[in-house]
């Protein structure tokens, strides 16, 4: 704790606002991109170009944990949220045949309502990190203090069962969501074959699930 004590004073005393750094003044122009591609994510009316925006910002979110030591969010950030979330909306895009071009029904009356609320949100979340390390400096010209070696030995170390039952959550949610699934499937199989099957009745006809009705034969009105 001392040393890293020396080394945050070390670094707040050897850089200043005034004399920015080659790594800060990347930071600074990656977080400006991130920014605007996540205003575009907001403001288009074209889902797709949301999506491919929105892959831009969270990129760029990786980027700058690359540029904060901090690797093993940076490469968690691609994989999860690049990798996955953004991959499932597209997949959602393609299977409810959503609009490619300029979609009207992409905008909402609630515009000004929601941009209040993100911009208290940003406000409170900017005050909040500046309040909590306002004299705190990260040198990143040392070791990498967020590599994975290092937080995956904090991870299995101090917060190993918070991990163990965060996992076991995820599984009870998995499979609860198989069970609803085959729950879905079966009870759509039962509606469709009770509709389709054929039924006669009384005025010699005879209902073939079609929503047509065809007279009966003789055979069948013998029996």
């Amino acid at each position: 704790m001392a040393a890293h004590a020396t080394t945050t004073s070390a670094a707040s005393e050897s850089h200043g606002f005034l004399s920015p750094t080659g790594v800060e003044i990347a930071f600074l122009l990656v977080g400006l991109v991130t920014f605007g591609a996540a205003v575009v994510t907001v403001t288009t009316k074209q889902l797709v170009h949301a999506a491919l925006w929105l892959v831009v910002a969270l990129g760029g979110l990786a980027v700058e944990y690359l540029l904060l030591t901090a690797e093993f969010i940076a490469w968690v950030q691609v994989l999860i949220y690049v990798g996955s979330v953004v991959v499932l909306l597209l997949f959602g895009l393609m299977l409810t045949r959503a609009p490619i071009g300029r979609s009207p029904d992409a905008d909402s009356g609630n515009r000004w309502a929601a941009l209040t609320v993100a911009i208290t949100a940003a406000a409170a979340l900017v005050w909040v990190v500046v309040d909590a390390f306002r004299t705190t400096w990260i040198d990143l010209d040392g070791a990498a203090v967020g590599s994975t070696e290092v937080t995956g030995a904090s991870l299995f170390q101090s917060w190993v069962l918070p991990f163990e039952a965060l996992s076991v959550l995820l599984l009870a949610a998995l499979v609860g969501a198989i069970v609803l699934s085959r729950k879905a499937k079966a009870n759509a199989a039962n509606a469709a074959t009770t509709t389709n099957t054929p039924s006669t009745r009384n005025d010699g006809t005879r209902n073939d699930g079609t929503g047509k009705d065809t007279p009966r034969s003789d055979k069948e009105g013998a029996r």
